[in-house]
């Protein structure tokens, strides 16, 4: 039986898969499996991979026809995979040796749904460690106890999949699939999702995943109209929280949080095409309205001045055609 299924897609970063698959290869075992995912990559990650479906052991390749996005193309791995437990590496990051080995030790030894971890961001060549917004270490908890509070960085404001390791019955249960289509934020629905519908789950201190950024090719330096996904992300979020159960109480985080991230992209406007700024914008109205209103007046009451005006005023724009997400 396949202990571990290990889900990695690529797209175009021939340059970064080499170290990723070397990170790989010394995190192997023979009940580990690597899902490969080649989400229709038109340089030469193609042919890395190749290679890597006979120097890797337990690789397996799967190729998409047309490229899908990060969500689609985990959802890919996920479908793919036989392992008892599942995680994920993005194709232009790597891993220390034998990680994997540790990371699947915690999350036997605890017993729980699925276990966070920290990791260290890596820009040129700075080395950041990022922890996991929560204070205890190694005990079991229920998921949905450390969503708030509402004005703090918690647990669901850590969204990185690759940052833990999740049991099978997450899978069986239909919480680990992201929102097909999904091209950015794709982990924000998937992260308030496990907390909110998840049994149990751990926060561990191990370190091991080495995060790229500044990696010209990620979404996350392009500012193309595939980051307005954040939008349709958060307007998932707003909506599955106002039918949880506990809607009363958790929602004035996701609406504070979704508020944040919009004032966010707001004052990094000028990295976006013209065109795509002005959807920003009018996108961005639009989701302010559809908002519950009272819990919106509350967040934005709760913010500091600078980000609260700047929503207010975005908040008065007359409502424009085509404006929805």
């Amino acid at each position: 039986m396949v202990k571990l299924s290990v889900i990695v897609p690529f797209y175009n970063v021939q340059q970064y898969a080499p170290d990723t698959l070397k990170s790989l290869r010394a995190n192997a075992r023979d009940d580990f499996e690597f899902i490969l995912v080649d989400d229709c990559s038109r340089d030469g990650t193609p042919d890395i991979l190749a290679r890597a479906r006979r120097e890797l052991p337990g690789a397996v390749c799967v190729r998409h026809e047309r490229n899908g996005g990060l969500a689609t193309a985990r959802n890919t791995g996920i479908d793919r995979a036989s392992g008892e437990y599942l995680t994920f590496l993005d194709g232009d990051d790597w891993l220390a040796p034998g990680y994997y080995q540790r990371l699947l030790s915690e999350i036997e030894a605890l017993g729980c749904d699925f276990v966070r971890t920290d990791h260290v961001q890596c820009t040129g060549r700075a080395r950041t460690v990022h922890r996991v917004p929560h204070g205890r270490r190694s005990v079991v908890l229920d998921p949905r106890s450390v969503i708030l509070p509402s004005d703090r960085s918690t647990s669901v404001d850590y969204p990185y999949a690759w940052a833990g390791i999740y049991h099978r019955r997450l899978v069986d249960r239909g919480l680990l699939h992201f929102t097909d289509g999904l091209r950015t934020a794709e982990d924000r629905p998937w992260i308030w999702k496990l907390h909110r519908e998840a049994e149990s789950f751990a926060v561990v201190g191990l370190l091991g995943v080495h995060y790229r950024r500044g990696v010209a090719s990620s979404l996350t330096q392009i500012g193309d109209v595939r980051q307005l996904d954040f939008i349709r992300a958060f307007d998932q979020v707003v909506e599955e929280t106002a039918r949880d159960r506990e809607a009363d109480r958790l929602l004035p985080k996701a609406v504070r949080t979704y508020c944040a991230i919009i004032s966010h992209h707001l004052g990094t406007i000028r990295r976006f095409e013209p065109a795509v700024a002005r959807k920003l914008k009018s996108r961005s109205a639009a989701a302010l309205r559809r908002m519950p209103q009272d819990v919106l007046d509350a967040a934005l009451d709760s913010m500091d001045v600078q980000r609260a005006t700047r929503l207010r005023r975005l908040r008065r724009r007359p409502a424009a055609t085509g404006a929805a997400a």
